[in-house]
């Protein structure tokens, strides 16, 4: 059986995405991604833990994220964990972390990012749809055609 490298994130970008073009042309934008969980001590005071990842994203996704993605705007991300490792000068061996992004949805409001971004082939990328409208609930009206003759 094999195995299973997903990753789901829903965050705020800390910076804005550094975006390197090769020499083949093929893009990278990279960035942080904060996820924060709340929640409240045994006195009841909030307590707020922020975990930052970081995010890579290649070709049509890294030229999606130059035009529309900026600081502070949240972000659906979907990827995978790659890491790498490298040896300094000292032979010390470093390893880096990070999340390889194969789909992201906006979550600001629509309006910050322009027109809207459709789908991109091989990867997904939408706008959210705007929160629905609450509908208020219908008058309840007894129905005067039912009796309950039943003897139970």
């Amino acid at each position: 059986m094999s195995g299973i490298n997903k990753v789901i994130l829903v965050g705020h970008l800390g910076k804005d995405p550094e975006i390197r073009t090769f020499e083949s042309g093929i893009k990278k934008a990279t960035f942080s991604l904060a996820t924060t969980e709340i929640r409240k001590d045994k006195d009841g005071n909030r307590i707020e833990t922020t975990e930052w990842h970081n995010i890579v994203m290649w070709r049509n996704l890294a030229e999606l994220a130059e035009k529309y993605l900026r600081k502070g705007r949240q972000i659906y991300v979907e990827g995978r964990l790659r890491t790498r490792n490298w040896d300094d000068a000292n032979g010390v061996r470093h390893y880096f972390t990070e999340v390889e992004a194969n789909t992201f949805l906006f979550l600001s409001p629509k309006e910050s990012y322009g027109p809207t971004v459709t789908q991109v082939p091989n990867q997904t990328v939408v706008m959210a749809p705007p929160p629905p409208q609450p509908t208020p609930p219908e008058p309840s009206v007894p129905d005067e055609s039912f009796s309950d003759d039943m003897p139970f």
